[in-house]
């Protein structure tokens, strides 16, 4: 005699999957962190390498940003040539040689850590602002002493000398950062390989019971 197979209720097609608990508790299951301690030392690293390189900014600020000149009556200073757009030049410098000098960092650092990362991003958003506040402030102690009184009666009246460097908009200090990120992130997105897609819970539901010539009848 063959034993009777009942087959399963139908399912209602309104009602939303079960899904495989074990899907669900995936990635507590590994108990693999999310940042490890190895990614963080590479974030630190990249956040004092770049933020030291901030002196290179600085020596080529001093060294490409054009002058303004003053120039000395005996009484007063006033501006050797009222047209000139040299400090605004110097704001533009800056801001050229941070977005250079981010784009640099941020290739140097995809090529010796092929991957993003949150903590190589933070550590390379962290060094790039220190980056250029260092250059800021070493273009300012390299560039023309900012006593322009001083100045004037050290080189004589009528005789024109160097105006100090200046930042009028210091928007440009962020430059670096927002170009570094930008390019980092677009460099991981480009060439980085693609993690495998996690398993669809979709699938863990059983197929429905489908009746067949072999099915055993009751």
């Amino acid at each position: 005699m063959t034993e009777a197979v009942t087959p399963p209720p139908p399912r209602d097609p309104f009602e939303p999957p079960v899904l495989d608990e074990h899907v669900l508790d995936a990635p507590a299951a590994t108990g693999a962190p999310v940042v490890t301690a190895a990614e963080v030392r590479d974030g630190a690293a990249v956040a004092l390498l770049v933020g030291v390189a901030g002196v290179l900014l600085g020596l080529l600020w001093v060294w490409l940003s054009p002058r303004l000149q003053y120039v000395s009556n005996g009484q007063a200073v006033f501006l050797k040539d009222t047209e000139s757009e040299a400090r605004i030049g110097s704001d533009g410098t800056f801001l050229l040689l941070s977005v250079g000098l981010g784009a640099v960092s941020a290739a140097a650092t995809f090529l010796w850590r092929r991957a993003g990362g949150v903590a190589l991003v933070v550590g390379l958003g962290l060094g790039s602002v220190f980056a250029a506040l260092v250059g800021w402030r070493v273009g300012l102690w390299l560039g023309p002493s900012d006593d322009v009184v001083a100045r004037a009666k050290q080189v004589g009246e009528g005789v024109p000398f160097d105006a100090p460097l200046q930042l009028l908009a210091y928007a440009v200090l962020l430059a670096w950062p927002m170009a570094a990120v930008a390019v980092h992130l677009a460099l991981t997105a480009l060439f980085t390989p693609r993690d495998p897609s996690p398993p669809s819970p979709w699938t863990t539901y059983p197929p429905p019971h489908v009746h067949t010539p072999s099915d055993p009848t009751p």
